[in-house]
């Protein structure tokens, strides 16, 4: 067989295949014209590197016209590429999704914790019985005057980072997993944190630092927050669904909730990463204390935005951020 009569005869062929399977990324644009062509293109080329295979198996146009047969027969057979578009998706639907038809919790878990920090914080304003109570004088004065401040620089950044990035996504994953257990532990995780919060931000506001705090916390703290908040709402659904499933039973119920969060644990921790780079790098630096918590206004814009604006999309489309309905098919019961 003449392979250069052969390639000449059936490049425009190949050619067409190509562009067809990258128009195939996005299927509701092509026509039924165009992928009745796909199909038809695909079965022959898979008939041309047989034959080339066959008679003269040259190596690199084996290689490439192989490689445009295997992704042609992903797209006509349904087969899963798992190429760089899944983790495309899962940033642009699954994850989005899963968060935006849980933001009912996620704003009611934030209302509650920042009321429970904020009656804290003025307790300890109000009360002396409290502020001489939970913390000795002494430690009291040693925050204020260079603890506070010194927790955010006394380490290498780097190492910092992801010391902060560590902790923050082992406390989010928790509040999460724990969510299993009838959302009380998740509640404990979230009252810790708020509790923390509050009583800092009063004994702290007590010696006259309080802008001292807020000037180190919320260039970080505006998403650190979000996301433990985040992490605890979807805890608590988690447990919340095995007390009413509602319509579904209450292993199902459990086992949605439970794939949702596990990709939201996921996102979350790319967040994580962000707000702890800000933590080492921008909170304890030299930048004006507006610019600062600028950035981290901006930080928090940027996630909530990009919830509202690819989850919103996603969940008019169907989607809930669990299972891909293809593969849900998997799971129906079957007689």
């Amino acid at each position: 067989m003449d392979l250069d009569a052969y390639v000449g005869l059936h490049r425009a062929e190949w050619a067409r295949l190509e562009n067809l399977v990258r128009r195939a990324a996005r299927p509701r644009r092509m026509s039924g014209v165009e992928l009745d062509e796909l199909v038809d293109l695909y079965q022959r080329a898979a008939t041309h590197l047989s034959v080339i295979r066959s008679r003269c198996p040259d190596p690199m146009l084996v290689d490439r016209l192989g490689g445009t047969v295997t992704r042609a027969r992903a797209v006509v057979t349904g087969t899963r590429d798992p190429g760089w578009h899944v983790v495309g998706r899962f940033f642009t639907v699954t994850f989005p999704a899963a968060v935006y038809a849980r933001r009912g919790w996620v704003l009611a878990t934030c209302a509650g914790s920042l009321a429970v920090a904020l009656a804290l914080g003025l307790w300890v304003l109000n009360s002396p019985a409290a502020y001489s109570g939970l913390l000795p004088p002494d430690e009291v004065a040693a925050m204020c005057r260079t603890d506070f401040a010194r927790y955010y620089s006394e380490n290498p950044a780097a190492s910092f980072a992801a010391h902060v990035w560590t902790n923050n996504a082992w406390v989010s994953a928790s509040a999460i997993a724990l969510g299993a257990l009838a959302g009380l532990p998740t509640l404990a995780v979230l009252l810790a944190n708020a509790t923390n919060l509050g009583l800092v931000g009063g004994y702290m506001t007590s010696c006259g630092e309080s802008t001292q705090f807020f000037t180190l916390i919320l260039p970080h703290g505006l998403l650190e927050l979000a996301v433990v908040f985040t992490a605890g709402a979807v805890g608590l659904r988690l447990g919340w669904s095995m007390i009413d499933p509602g319509p579904r039973r209450r292993a199902e119920a459990l086992a949605m909730e439970g794939r949702a969060a596990v990709a939201i644990s996921l996102g979350l921790a790319v967040a994580l990463a962000l707000s702890g780079l800000i933590e080492a790098f921008v909170t304890p630096s030299s930048l004006p204390a507006g610019v600062r918590i600028a950035i981290g206004a901006a930080a928090l814009a940027l996630f909530v935005g990009y919830v509202l604006v690819y989850g919103s999309r996603a969940v008019a489309a169907g989607e809930t951020g669990d299972l891909e309905k293809d593969l849900l098919v998997d799971l129906a019961p079957t007689v």
